[in-house]
């Protein structure tokens, strides 16, 4: 079960064991590969000096980038076959060759290329000698409702994944009863998998009440549900409305109440038939879990089950203690409500499953849910399997240093960023005990401390937020029209950052613990110049954590030039119900009178560096593909560590151009 190479290597590596020795050795061990994933930020391009290009990068790399179209660059990072330099397969050894008609890249900066890419988990789908094939799209079109392509894509090829899965287990130990959906959201996924061909009966796990409700809804319009026939009378609808109908208005008592709908589900097919059983009392003790809906459908015996629970660690026991047995609820004692949503009905009377035996399944899971979904393995002895694809690193918690958020103002909105905002989370990474102990390669700098006492070898490997953030990036996909897009954006942001420091709004970048090119754990150097309420000084709030200056998301017709850009981003930071924690009186006050003439020139002054920004980005997000890797490949030694797993792996499950995160995390239990 499984395929050959339980992690998808590349071919420079026959077994699994050495792949993952050369990865761990090399993430800790280049200097540049930890500089160019966490060591520097967008926001600090411009304001240090020296500047982070020259510093960073060796001269024969940016002489060489200097005369190269920022797309031959990304063409080579991203889809050149290296080989073809190499010396040993009929290269020139010392002599000049040639590259798109001109020399050739250094050989330095060739040999940290072929060091990330042989490091890279390979994408291919399918693999190489895989039983898979391509096959067309066999989700129904009425099913495949609200899905754009991509979406299509990923439910089409995972719900056949997770049939195949479910098969082999089934063949080899015991059927698997249930699929439990780990945050359903709009549910694509599961209805994909409750219909005809394959009718399984799903678990959908979600904590948004509002998502449930858009989930339902979409099963009525793809056809699994009954849709209500909504009889009313229409004069006085109308009237109750303030709509005229022959001359007839609302008086001046007011408008009678709207009548009481009258409902009714049409099911001009008996063989399409679901019976919707809704609640809002039956609900465990624990957490609030409550199923809010199950759904049976009797053409191809499938049911989704809709529990509203709140997802904090790998414990389902409340989730579990809600499911229910759809074999056991017969038409002719439980007729189909003639309301499919809105009027809810006992589900006391339904007997629970007494033998549930579970597959936890997500696609694309964010942060930390993907770690409680792997964990949930070994918690809950009624769940046999899991195959859980990733998302969203950077919502990913830190288990040996303090956690960073991509958004702190957001932390108190959150239970579990409030909870762990001044602690390791033990639900972050790393999960597996030989990334948190794997010793580091260098010494600590000498210090009082340390120069009076002895000190041990540091030890666990950690990936900063800015990281992270890099490795959702698809660089391999950058076309040349969309990577000039945000390449203009990131350089309208930098060189943004350039006018804050010479007004006033920001501190030059410093250097973190005395270290050259040291960062904090978000990631940039900058502090604001504004000491917040009870803060402990400039750009610190009370318990001593930076105070962001966060822009955000701004619209479309602010990139349309850079004078635009600042115009827009400073009245965003300066409104009254701005989301930035810095006073908007210090912006406007920092900022005022500055003219369209100013920002030309800065615009002008740094026009030519904005190919160095495009150049540094480039080998950031190329880089970031080992984050990646180190990330996935943790997860799959967190599984293979547990006695209780019989095997593990990761496989691609879709298209990287289509799907980036396309890797899913296997785990079987004994």
């Amino acid at each position: 079960m499984g395929p050959k190479h339980l992690l998808p290597i590349t071919a420079e590596f026959d077994t699994v064991d050495k792949y993952v020795d050369s990865l761990l050795r090399f993430t800790t061990s280049s200097w540049l590969l930890q500089t160019l994933c966490g060591g520097i930020h967008i926001l600090d391009f411009y304001t240090r000096s020296p500047d982070l290009y020259s510093t960073i990068l060796p001269e024969t790399w940016r002489q060489w980038f200097k005369d190269r179209d920022i797309m031959d660059i990304l063409d080579l990072l991203m889809r050149e076959d290296l080989t073809k330099f190499d010396p040993r397969d009929g290269g020139e050894g010392n002599g000049v060759r040639q590259w798109r008609g001109a020399p050739a890249p250094p050989e330095d900066l060739l040999q940290y290329l072929r060091d990330v890419q042989k490091h890279l988990l390979a994408r291919e789908f399918p693999r190489p000698n895989s039983e898979v094939s391509p096959k067309k799209s066999s989700i129904a079109r009425h099913i495949a409702v609200g899905m754009k392509v991509k979406k299509v894509h990923e439910v089409d090829n995972f719900a056949r994944y997770v049939d195949k899965l479910a098969a082999e287990i089934a063949a080899r130990k015991k059927e698997i009863t249930h699929l439990v959906d780990f945050g359903s959201g709009q549910n694509y996924l599961g209805r994909a998998l409750v219909a005809p061909p394959y009718s399984k009966h799903l678990i959908a796990v979600e904590s948004k009440q509002h998502n449930i409700e858009g989930a339902k809804n979409m099963d009525v319009l793809a056809r699994l549900a009954p849709r209500p026939l909504v009889m009313r009378n229409k004069k006085e609808y109308r009237a109750s409305i303030g709509k005229q109908k022959k001359g007839i208005k609302c008086d001046s008592n007011g408008c009678k109440p709207l009548p009481p709908l009258v409902t009714s589900t049409t099911n001009t097919d008996t063989s399409k038939k679901a019976l919707d059983l809704t609640t809002k009392s039956n609900k465990s003790e624990d957490n609030g879990t409550v199923t809010t809906n199950l759904q049976i459908y009797t053409e191809g015996h499938g049911s989704i089950q809709y529990v509203k629970h709140i997802i904090k660690d790998g414990d389902l026991s409340p989730v579990i203690s809600q499911i229910l047995d759809s074999s056991a609820v017969q038409e002719d004692k439980v007729a189909p409500t003639s309301i499919v949503f809105e009027k809810p009905t006992d589900l006391a009377a339904v007997p629970k499953s007494s033998k549930p035996n579970l597959m936890v399944i997500s696609l694309h899971s964010c942060g930390n849910l993907v770690h409680h979904g792997l964990r949930s393995l070994l918690l809950n002895p009624s769940v046999s399997a899991v195959a859980m694809v990733g998302c969203c690193y950077n919502l990913v918690t830190e288990r040996l240093g303090p956690p960073t958020y991509k958004l702190p103002t957001l932390r108190p909105n959150h239970p579990r960023l409030e909870k762990t905002s001044s602690a390791f989370d033990p639900h972050g990474f790393p999960m597996s005990e030989k990334l948190a102990n794997y010793p580091l390669p260098h010494t600590p700098l000498p210090t009082q401390s340390t120069a009076t006492h002895s000190w041990e070898q540091p030890k666990g490997i950690r990936l900063n937020v800015t990281a992270r953030m890099m490795a959702v990036q698809a660089p391999h996909n950058w076309g040349r029209e969309d990577s000039e897009l945000f390449f203009t954006r990131h350089f309208y942001r930098a060189l943004l950052q350039r006018i804050f420091l010479d007004r006033g709004v920001v501190s030059a970048p410093v250097d973190v613990d005395g270290i050259v090119g040291g960062v904090s754990a978000s990631g940039h150097t900058s502090k604001v110049n504004w000491t917040p309420p009870g803060g402990r000084g400039p750009g610190l709030s009370s318990n001593g954590d930076s105070t962001p200056l966060t822009i955000g998301t701004l619209r479309k017709f602010a990139y349309n030039d850079f004078v635009s850009y600042v115009r827009a981003a400073v009245r965003k930071l300066t409104s009254p119900n701005t989301f930035c924690e810095v006073d908007p009186g210090f912006i406007k006050e920092k900022m005022g009178g500055l003219s369209d003439e100013e920002i030309q020139e800065y615009e002008v002054k740094y026009a030519e560096k904005k190919k160095e920004l495009s150049v540094m980005w480039s080998l950031m997000a190329f880089s970031a593909g080992v984050v990646e890797a180190v990330i996935v490949t943790d997860r799959w030694l967190w599984l293979k560590e547990q006695n209780e797993v019989e095997n593990a792996w990761v496989e691609p499950v879709f298209e990287y151009e289509l799907s980036p995160r396309n890797l899913v995390v296997v785990g079987i239990k004994k």
